[in-house]
């Protein structure tokens, strides 16, 4: 029986559009029960591939006959060999082009809206690393925001689209990812902007974040007014896009808040957490589109594969906005934390232009789930 590759945007078009797949996962079990493929009809059974040397024999009776299997390693090469051996068993099977490594870097493009001027807002779903990241196009220019380190998928999609990129943005400087920011900036000659409370220790140029400023892109005016919203770092800086939607960063989330710890304050920050998520968020239209820079749980994606939900809604369902007592607060927030990301503190040096080292230890650092919010 034949084997074949399976992308990683056929898998991301499998996730979005909630079909079957059965995933034999031949990671080690550390690997798999800390990041795997996530898919809200998908079937999985983890057997590490020095198991499978032997043979596959014993675990064909696991396998279903009828669905789609899909071999997955880290880098592609032990499921490739996984693969041949189930061909050879009489068994029609997948294996995951690039392995789990082409699948933490997979963008996929959903459009999130249109802008009043005739522009619309594209959001960019890295399913498997949680990311999320935006392009506004109006009038034939562009902005960035919270970009990856993919940067070709961004500078590609402007070209297609007619648009040349004149602003970059970082809501606040990541730990969780490399951010591609400042690349992008400099191949497409744009401006590049960070919040100064998160760039005290920069090594490199930029335009400062101001609370209440407003920039125009083409058509569309881009409001950063009264959202200067630390927390889940002290220079977190949200965006109002037309009225109509609420770029959150990573200080709120559909199903969580953000955490504060990643430059070891949470003590410190918790207070600024709590002051922007049930003061100054507070303050705004209820009517507004929360499009946060990540998600935790694929059941945060809507039917078309973008994460977002109106403020009203989260106001009303998000537990963490709904605590009423400080102290209870306080003690969800630095009580309650996730596993720290995956290299962030080598990554922190790397988005303030600390450290520059090569792409594999690039990959390397990211690799995993993203861990910015309160469990």
């Amino acid at each position: 029986m034949p084997y074949n590759p399976m992308t990683a945007k056929e898998v991301a078009k499998k996730v979005i559009d909630k079909e079957s797949l059965f995933i034999l996962d031949v990671r080690n079990q550390n690997d798999y029960s800390n990041w795997k493929i996530e898919g809200g009809n998908f079937q999985y059974l983890n057997i590490p591939y020095f198991d499978l040397l032997d043979g596959v024999e014993g675990i064909l009776e696991g396998l279903p006959e009828t669905k789609d299997v899909l071999v997955v390693c880290a880098k592609e090469g032990s499921s490739l060999m996984v693969a041949d051996m189930l061909s050879d068993a009489g068994r029609n099977v997948f294996y995951l082009e690039g392995g789990m490594k082409a699948w933490s870097e997979h963008l996929e493009p959903v459009k999130a809206g249109d802008l009043l001027g005739g522009g619309e807002i594209y959001q960019f779903v890295r399913l498997g690393k949680g990311c999320l990241s935006y392009m506004i196009l109006s009038n034939g220019e562009a902005a960035v925001i919270d970009a990856t380190r993919m940067t070709d998928v961004f500078t590609e999609f402007a070209r297609e689209a007619g648009a040349e990129i004149k602003h970059v943005f970082d809501t606040h400087l990541h730990a969780d990812h490399i951010s591609g920011g400042r690349k992008i900036a400099e191949k497409s000659n744009a401006a590049y902007w960070l919040p100064p409370k998160d760039a005290g220790e920069a090594a490199f140029l930029y335009h400062p974040l101001k609370d209440g400023m407003k920039i125009k892109i083409g058509s569309t005016e881009m409001s950063i007014e009264a959202l200067y919203t630390p927390g889940h770092t002290i220079g977190s800086t949200s965006f109002i896009i037309d009225g109509m939607y609420l770029l959150s960063g990573d200080i709120l989330f559909i199903d969580s808040i953000g955490r504060p710890d990643l430059a070891g304050l949470a003590e410190d920050w918790v207070s600024d957490l709590r002051e922007s998520l049930y003061t100054r968020y507070r303050k705004l239209s209820e009517d507004l589109l929360v499009l946060p820079a990540h998600f935790m749980q694929i059941r945060e994606l809507n039917k078309d594969g973008s994460v977002g939900k109106k403020l009203g809604t989260l106001m009303e369902k998000n537990h963490g906005l709904n605590i009423r007592d400080e102290k209870e607060f306080r003690e969800l927030v630095t009580g309650n934390l996730p596993p720290q990301p995956n290299a962030y503190q080598e990554i922190r040096k790397m988005n303030m232009g600390r450290i520059s080292p090569d792409e594999e230890t690039q990959r390397e650092m990211e690799i995993g789930p993203n861990r910015c919010a309160v469990r």
